[in-house]
């Protein structure tokens, strides 16, 4: 089987018809499926549900429920929904048994003397009286237990995710990211036969009230996975996300009708889906074996693709009229243009420029495969990237932000502008 790659879906109050463009979307970039995220069971998510498989089945496309335990008190609350949908057409199995997966959980223990024991009795056993089991992958990142003992703690589980390791953590400061925390549980996941399923994101931006704003870094996050999941090679990779607009870490389409104001305010015209520029032919790439960075070209008759994003204000912002402020733990952001470019063999030697505010503030040669850069010198005014042949006479691929830099601003907008080069 070929590496399995998911994408975490929050579900929202959508409409049928954007149900629909989701999966078909998501099955065209490569996915096997949509780790729905559910936070309830009210009207608006069992309808939303209902649309997205749906639209799944129609189409061949898959999908699993992952369960947001910071919403749930018991299983009970929510193991109806897996009576309801496992036998469907669009439910993703792995091992012949229907995948489920949770944001969090691993401190709950629904009343028993300790979470494992918790799962077990609450979700397992539960379950197992209605004739149903199923692999059982959560993310219990929440737990305080070490990475190498976290498969003994929890026998309850087929296999383990690491949520928060898409991100480096405030106190690391600016650090690039660490799989550390993966190959810790790759190696686990080994040694008690087990699986791993290791997440891959952008950054997370968080602003809505004083207990959620925050900034959890990002910089060239997203390109320095690639080559940590080649190398790893885990049993199931999950990018983080489609559409959390919340925590800005969407690739996909953020529906309106999802999201409120407050977050609207820092989403809009923020576009991130040229970050599929890249994350398409990574996919492409892994899914035929490739081991290496240099592996990931762009798709057959394309020389060069590649993707570069950046703030719309500078650090040194101060927000005056926000009444948040500047998010938490924004010291570990830079002023920089962050680049991935992807280059065939027969355009091994482009040159890729990177301007902003008129000034050229960086200059590579590239060589085949992934390229990417976290340039500093952003500053004021218009970001232009252009990669050229060898000699500079031809432009092969080249974009400018459709936001300008801006010294200061009204909100501390942390979001990043993504911009495909075309």
């Amino acid at each position: 089987m070929s590496p399995q790659i998911f994408c975490h879906y929050m579900v929202g109050g959508i409409q049928e018809s954007q149900a629909t463009i989701d999966v078909r979307q998501a099955k065209a970039i490569g996915f096997d499926a949509f780790a729905l995220n559910i936070i309830s069971t009210d009207p608006w998510s069992i309808n939303a549900i209902a649309y997205l498989f749906q639209a799944a089945a129609a189409i061949g496309f898959h999908l699993f429920l992952s369960f947001d335990m910071t919403h749930f008190a018991e299983p009970s609350q929510f193991l109806w929904l897996l009576n309801m949908y496992v036998g469907s057409p669009a439910y993703y199995h792995f091992n012949s048994l229907p995948f489920v997966s949770t944001f969090y959980g691993g401190t709950l223990t629904f009343g028993l003397p300790l979470p494992q024991l918790g799962w077990h009795v609450k979700y397992k056993q539960a379950l197992n009286a209605q004739g149903i089991d199923t692999y059982f992958v959560p993310s219990f990142s929440d737990s305080t237990t070490p990475p190498s003992d976290m498969y003994e703690t929890y026998p309850v589980a087929d296999g383990l995710m690491s949520w928060d390791s898409a991100w480096p953590w405030a106190s690391e400061g600016k650090a690039n990211l660490s799989c550390t925390t993966d190959e810790q549980y790759t190696s686990a996941a080994k040694a008690a036969k087990k699986t791993f399923m290791m997440p891959m994101s952008s950054f997370q931006f968080k602003h809505l009230d004083a207990s959620q704003n925050w900034y959890r870094r990002g910089e060239l996050a997203l390109a320095e996975r690639i080559p940590q999941v080649l190398s790893l090679q885990p049993d199931f990779l999950q990018i983080q996300t489609w559409n959390d607009a919340g925590e800005s870490s969407y690739i996909g389409n953020v529906w309106p009708d999802t999201i409120g104001a407050d977050c609207a305010a820092y989403t809009d015209d923020f576009d991130h889906t040229g970050w599929q520029a890249l994350i398409i032919p990574f996919i492409s790439a892994y899914k035929v074996g490739a081991t290496d960075s240099s592996e990931v070209v762009p798709l057959k008759g394309t020389v060069a693709t590649g993707v570069f994003w950046y703030r719309s204000i500078l650090t040194t912002a101060t927000c005056a009229s926000d009444p948040l402020g500047k998010p938490n733990s924004w010291e570990n952001a830079e002023d920089v243009v962050n680049v991935a470019v992807l280059l065939s063999a027969a355009a091994v030697g482009a040159k890729i420029n990177v301007y902003s505010g008129e000034a050229l503030i960086g200059s590579y040669e590239g060589v085949k495969g992934l390229n990417a850069w976290s340039i500093p010198g952003l500053q004021i005014g218009a970001v232009k990237v252009e990669v050229t042949s060898q000699s500079g006479s031809t432009i092969l691929i080249s974009g400018t932000g459709s936001m300008d830099v801006a010294a200061d601003a009204g909100i501390c907008n942390y979001n990043y502008q993504v911009m495909e080069l075309k």
